[in-house]
């Protein structure tokens, strides 16, 4: 892999196999998402008032990522008393999804992913199958007239032209039907064999389907039903090959069929990513936290986090821009989205690191966007630190070179199938490119003076006609 960090304890591989959709509005929806390139993915809930790992910290699993800390640690049950206690103290009052909707659109980001639900089963919409929400009177920020976070999210974005996504986690640990009572909870999946008690699984089938028309219905156009938690599926999909599917006993259909077919009857082109499950229902794949050494045969985004960790942590250590902009040359230049996730403090607010960044990434993106929106990978991809990109009618390419190591004078740009060049202009600057065609691609031999007298700081992104 190109890259790989963060937590990964909910890592999700590859799926081995891609089904492409035959429904029209879906090919068209996909088609479009594919061209916008850059989103904004955030993980928020109740367990950012500790400032943990989302979720995580009540599943029974002896890993790094699900290690329970502080005074209530002692016994499984204190803790999970407490986590779930959180709802009575939950009061984001500095929440203003206008703040991020401008900070996402300047950064140059055009959809957004939002953690209707996580894995805990905190609901952070107005569902009726549950008081376990945001707008329930326990719930201190129910009485603030924004309660209904997703809805207010979702109005803001869209007014901004954002494709929205809802995120949604398929287990649901809060769910007496998914953790039943009467059994202790021994791992990430549910803790009874729907087979012998298929009452009980029904049930749990009947809330899921319910609280995802909820989402479809309630919270205007969504273009994205992001489908999180993979080890509940059809147990004929379980692949042995990786580790966290070969600790699936039992068989966890949800009848994805049906809740599609629900899902797409209120919103027609509706993408559906039922992660690491591959087929249908699977429209496009998520690596997470790294980037693919090798453009994909199908429709693909990387989410990653800007910090280290998905939802909120006091002092996490965030990316910079840099690193940012390198990612989505990476991404892109390979045919890719880049999903990038802030995560919300318990306030209603990012980081104030977080808009320092995404201004950062804006102010590149206004001269280097072109390359990025509506682009084509195309061969060999990169060279070295130069990656390359072309436009969809295939008479413009171009070239990003990241500022990494040394530069001299010369850069080669190699870029396959395209002819010969008619013109090379460096992206933001009227200083003239010196620059000659050859065996080996176009010769810049002047690179060096043009990225020190245009000022460049980041990658820099050269336009080929052709």
């Amino acid at each position: 892999m190109l890259y790989s960090t963060g937590v990964l304890g909910q890592a999700h591989n590859l799926s081995k196999k891609y089904e492409k959709p035959t429904d029209p509005l879906v090919v068209a929806k996909l088609a479009q998402w594919q061209d916008l390139k850059f989103g904004l993915f955030m993980h928020w809930g109740t367990y950012s008032q500790w400032g943990v790992v989302e979720s995580w910290s009540i599943c029974p699993e002896d890993e790094g990522w699900t290690q329970r800390k502080g005074p209530y640690s002692d016994t499984y049950n204190n803790y999970l008393k407490a986590y779930e206690n959180l709802q009575t103290t939950f009061n984001p009052v500095k929440f203003n999804p206008e703040k991020w909707v401008k900070a996402a659109n300047e950064a140059g980001m055009k959809y957004v992913v939002f953690t209707t639900k996580h894995h805990d089963g905190f609901s952070m919409f107005d569902t009726k199958q549950t008081d376990y929400k945001i707008t329930d009177k326990k719930t201190p920020f129910s009485t603030n007239p924004r309660a209904n976070v997703t809805k207010e999210i979702f109005n803001a974005f869209r007014k901004q032209n954002f494709m929205i996504g809802a995120y949604f986690s398929k287990p649901d640990w809060h769910s007496k039907d998914y953790w039943w009572p009467y059994f202790p909870p021994k791992d990430r999946n549910v803790n009874y064999d729907p087979a012998k008690y298929p009452e009980r699984w029904d049930a749990f089938k009947k809330f899921t389907y319910n609280q995802i028309e909820e989402l479809m219905t309630g919270y205007g156009k969504v273009d994205i039903l992001w489908l999180d938690g993979g080890w509940v599926r059809p147990k004929e999909t379980i692949d042995t090959a990786v580790d966290w599917q070969r600790g699936i006993k039992f068989n966890q259909d949800i009848d994805m069929p049906k809740i599609a077919a629900m899902a797409r009857q209120h919103q027609p082109g509706l993408m559906v990513v039922d992660r690491t499950v591959a087929g249908q229902y699977e429209n496009y794949t998520t690596p997470e936290q790294e980037v693919p050494e090798k453009p994909l045969s199908y429709p693909w985004e990387s989410c990653i986090t800007m910090g280290n960790s998905w939802s909120y942590v006091p002092g996490d250590k965030y990316k910079s821009a840099h690193d940012v902009i390198d990612l989505l040359v990476k991404i892109v230049s390979r045919g890719g989205n880049l999903l990038m996730n802030i995560g919300p403090g318990p306030d209603g607010d990012w980081d104030p690191v977080a808009y320092d960044r995404l201004k950062s990434i804006g102010e590149w993106i206004k001269i280097n966007g072109e390359g990025i929106y509506n682009s084509r990978a195309v061969a060999p991809y990169s060279n070295g630190n130069v990656f390359y990109t072309k436009s969809k009618d295939q008479k413009i390419a171009y070239a990003y070179v990241l500022p990494e190591g040394e530069q001299g004078d010369n850069i080669t740009i190699n870029i396959e199938g395209m002819g010969k060049p008619k013109q090379v202009t460096l992206m933001g600057s009227k200083q003239k490119v010196k620059w000659k065609a050859g065996a080996d691609g176009v010769v810049v031999s002047n690179y060096k003076a043009l990225y020190q007298k245009a000022g460049l700081k980041e990658a820099a992104g050269f336009k080929i006609i052709y």
